[in-house]
């Protein structure tokens, strides 16, 4: 339950991924005014796809807000309406060429419930069948790499391994085992 009323709402910004909303609040108790700024994003979905030789297949991507190469799970924004699972699946072929025969879900995420309301579902995906990935622009020169666990352990303790989203969905799949 909550301790405030929300006296005014607006969208300050509405972009391409996310959207920003400004909230004008009075808490009930003192009666003092406050103001909540909330990044509205649709969500997304995280696959960790697992080899028939139980090798987990991170992407290496150009992430722009860090100018530099991330590793990270393949991941995806859920479009307007769609399952989080029929994400999943076709992030998965559009970065890596596979396709899963089986897909189980994990958990999900609340990546930075501060000021953002996004939802990541981690989904782990097996029984793998190589493919041709269907990049999307700015994803070129994306590379595929596959890990055993131990070697994904190390890149988290060097600090090679940083993508919240991948080391919770690590966590998933290691507690799940």
């Amino acid at each position: 339950m909550n301790n405030f009323k929300i006296k005014k709402s607006e969208i300050l910004f509405k972009g391409k991924v996310f959207d920003i909303k400004l909230d004008e609040i009075e808490y009930d108790s003192s009666g003092n005014n406050g103001r909540r700024e909330v990044v509205l994003h649709p969500g997304g979905a995280v696959v960790l796809p697992v080899t028939d030789a139980g090798k987990i297949i991170f992407v290496r991507q150009f992430r722009y807000p860090f100018q530099e190469w991330v590793l990270e799970l393949p991941a995806g924004k859920l479009d307007p309406g769609e399952d989080p699972q029929t994400c999943a699946t076709r992030e998965l072929t559009e970065e890596t060429g596979y396709t899963a025969g089986k897909i189980t879900k994990l958990g999900h995420i609340y990546t930075t419930p501060g000021f953002c309301n996004e939802i990541l579902h981690i989904y782990l995906a097996e029984n793998l069948t190589p493919g041709k990935h269907a990049r999307e622009e700015g994803e070129e020169g994306m590379q595929i790499i596959e890990l055993t666990i131990d070697e994904v352990k190390n890149k988290i303790n060097s600090g090679e391994l940083v993508d919240a989203k991948s080391i919770s969905g690590v966590m998933m799949y290691l507690n799940k085992s």
